[in-house]
């Protein structure tokens, strides 16, 4: 079943055409791979999808009717999380903390057992190699503060995950670690928009990779089936380029 699809998605800034005429499909259980060059309209997409920036033409359509996401809000609700690349968490605060922040549980007093339950049960979704919940982030490696942020963004239960560059500035380990968070995500049913520069890293986790280019599709490849050098060839535009599977 497909989630979440964009149709002919445009935004400008001023006389700067950031996205022109974008289309994107993600179905449940899939994982798709948004690649190009810098100032190939990766971030401006996730911005429209996070409720951030407001497409000026085109569709959204999440679970087969058209929506409009005019705010974070408004994504959080319809059922979009962003995990942004900075992951926005607070290092002298624990996990638990960082998990609720905003959204802590308890009508008049917190709730600890209840938040420190429901901190486990969202690491267990993600079989996540976090020791304690009760430690400050600081203490953590990249790799388990990603695993805390993709698990907070789980806390309202949405269709659709967006990474913004999961792995960035990770070592091999953590990077592994990440990469299994989102074959997880995967078996949960989730979409999963995954923005990256890592070649092998799309290739080893995503299903479908869209290729953007000055802020246009550039194919729609089989993650497993198309080599690394293709997959540069179309965002360099140094090739011809096949395009399958975007869906009108």
């Amino acid at each position: 079943m497909t989630t979440l699809q964009l149709r002919g998605i445009r935004k400008n800034f001023g006389a700067v055409a950031a996205l022109t005429d974008v289309d994107l499909a993600v179905d449940a259980g899939q994982v798709v791979a948004v690649v190009g060059d810098n100032g190939a309209g990766k971030s401006t997409l996730v911005k429209v999808l996070s409720g951030v920036h407001a497409p000026d033409a085109g569709a959204i359509v999440f679970e087969g009717r058209e929506v409009s996401i005019p705010g974070p809000a408004a994504a959080h609700k319809l059922g979009i999380a962003t995990v942004f690349q900075d992951l926005a968490l607070c290092e002298n605060l624990n996990v638990i903390e960082n998990l609720f922040l905003g959204q802590e549980l308890g009508p008049f007093r917190l709730d600890d057992v209840a938040m420190e339950v429901r901190s486990w049960e969202l690491l267990r979704q993600l079989s996540a190699k976090i020791p304690a919940v009760r430690l400050p982030v600081a203490a953590l490696s990249g790799g388990q503060r990603q695993t805390v942020a993709i698990a907070r963004s789980l806390l309202g239960d949405p269709k659709i995950i967006i990474l913004d560059e999961p792995t960035a500035a990770l070592g091999v380990a953590q990077t592994a670690e990440v990469l299994s968070l989102i074959d997880r995500l995967r078996e949960n049913g989730h979409g999963v928009i995954m923005i990256s520069h890592n070649m092998a890293d799309v290739r080893a986790v995503a299903d479908q990779v869209v290729v953007l280019r000055l802020g246009r599709n550039n194919g729609v490849f089989d993650a497993r089936s198309t080599s690394s050098e293709q997959l540069v060839a179309a965002i360099t535009g140094a090739g011809a380029v096949p395009t399958e599977g975007v869906r009108q």
